[in-house]
């Protein structure tokens, strides 16, 4: 049984529906699609689930070896870092257009990387596999597989195939006590952060981008418990990640992510709130997991740059503002000593268990207090709640017509979870069940006396 996240590349020509395979495989939109060749330049980086297996995809340009176009030299470099990064490949071919030279040049070159290798035939919806795959067995590389990346079709038989020797939830890393990633861009002064947490120069820092080329985990006890850190490779704008030695940074750092219980995200106060700074925290909130906003070399800031600094936080991140925000610096030490704490709190947050009694508690005082509105006449009724786990917490709640309950009225029982049980630093997820109608689609069959008495109201109302 493989014990690693797998990491899943999907390559192929231009315009054959890999960016939209991408936003299907993720449950997201963040690769863009349009009906253009090479909209795609770079590589795309997104998690994945699929029957409790998790996993990495990364998306990327199209493949064109024989173009002479510069920027297809780049997508064909970045595309090629992407195979080596990848424990699985999905080589996309368009099912309407047939099979092309590129896809032939494509085949040759993925012949020789000696990885698993899945040819999919794309764009198939309605068409029998014998007609839509039988021109693409002339490729060398195994039984096609049709799929359809825009309606699904294919989709959950090919991900149960390839995540077979896949663990059900992603092995923990074999760390002691608290689990703690430490991720940001090249040079905010993540590996200075980790040595002054431990009092010596246990990792490599030094005043240049991309020192650090591997996630590095180093035990060590803080106020009677026990962490583990991990520093990892800094995440930099794809476009500028050229280097053979840190092709693997990306990938390490997601996978850093998905297995850490608490993720301390570094930002540097001197430089403005990236896009990419945003990406990274939004790839940390949509795995759940618990966070804090460290914002490092504070230290030299005059006060107008401090209110400038905060006012772009909660411009730019708003989606985050259950994670506490603590201004450091880690060469100093200023606000260092604080921030294990706040590691520690966030922990027994994701990992807090809630009494069920206390649960239905609070979710029958919320309710009493604010009352869910009425649908089409119908009041939206929430009965009880349970917990569904941890890391993150999970609390779900039962009750009738609740895919009709507004966002506005969701957001209000989160935060008054959340505030019951001092839920800080975590994403808590709120999932709500409608019980089914024991009577749906049930005819309501009449007894001989209702049959004889509906006669005689009908008699009655024919006379008038």
């Amino acid at each position: 049984m493989n014990e690693k996240i797998p990491t899943i590349a999907l390559v192929g020509r231009p315009n054959v529906g890999k960016s939209t395979l991408f936003n299907r495989l993720t449950g997201t939109r963040d690769a863009l699609v349009a009906d253009l060749p090479g909209l795609t330049r770079d590589r795309q980086y997104g998690f994945g689930s699929f029957e409790n297996k998790a996993f990495i995809v990364v998306d990327t340009g199209g493949l064109m070896p024989e173009s002479a176009d510069p920027l297809a030299a780049l997508a064909e470099e970045q595309a090629q870092i992407a195979l080596q990064e990848a424990d699985l490949v999905l080589f996309l071919v368009d099912g309407l257009q047939g099979r092309l030279g590129p896809d032939e040049a494509i085949a040759k070159q993925l012949r020789k990387l000696g990885k698993p290798l899945t040819l999919l035939v794309n764009k198939s919806e309605g068409q029998a596999k014998t007609a839509v795959a039988g021109d693409f067995y002339a490729l060398g590389l195994g039984e096609p597989v049709p799929v359809s990346a825009q309606h699904g079709d294919g989709i959950a038989g090919l991900l149960r195939e390839l995540l077979a020797s896949y663990p059900e939830q992603a092995a923990p890393l074999p760390l002691d006590g608290v689990c703690v990633a430490i991720v940001g861009r090249p040079n905010v002064g993540k590996s200075t952060l980790v040595n002054r947490l431990l009092g010596e120069e246990r990792v490599v820092a030094a005043d240049m981008p991309g020192t650090t080329r591997d996630a590095i985990a180093v035990p060590f006890d803080y106020d009677g418990h026990r962490f583990t850190l991990i520093d990892t490779a800094g995440i930099r704008r794809r476009a500028r990640v050229w280097e053979a030695v840190e092709k693997f940074s990306i990938v390490k750092t997601l996978e850093a992510i998905e297995r850490a219980h608490v993720v301390v995200a570094v930002l540097d106060a001197q430089n403005d709130i990236s896009e990419q700074d945003a990406r990274l925290l939004g790839l940390v909130a949509q795995r759940g997991r618990a966070m804090i906003i460290a914002i490092n070399k504070w230290d030299g800031l005059q006060s107008d740059e401090r209110e400038q600094v905060r006012y772009q936080v909660s411009l730019k991140m708003p989606f985050l503002d259950y994670a506490p925000v603590r201004y450091i610096s880690a060469r100093h030490g200023t606000g260092v000593g604080e921030l294990m704490g706040f590691v520690q709190d966030a922990y027994d947050a994701t990992m807090r268990e809630m009494p069920t009694p206390e649960l239905n508690r609070i979710l029958e005082k919320a309710v009493e207090q604010h009352q869910p509105p009425a649908v089409l006449g119908r009041r939206i009724k929430l009965r009880y709640a349970h917990q569904g786990g941890q890391n993150p917490p999970k609390i779900v709640v039962h009750g009738n017509q609740t895919e009709k309950l507004p966002e506005a009225y969701k957001r209000y029982l989160t935060n008054r979870f959340r505030e019951a049980f001092k839920l800080v630093g975590v994403p808590l997820v709120l999932s709500f069940k409608t019980g089914d109608n024991p009577f749906k689609g049930r005819k309501n069959e009449l007894t001989g006396r209702q049959i004889k008495k509906k006669r005689r109201l009908m008699a009655r109302v024919k006379k008038r």
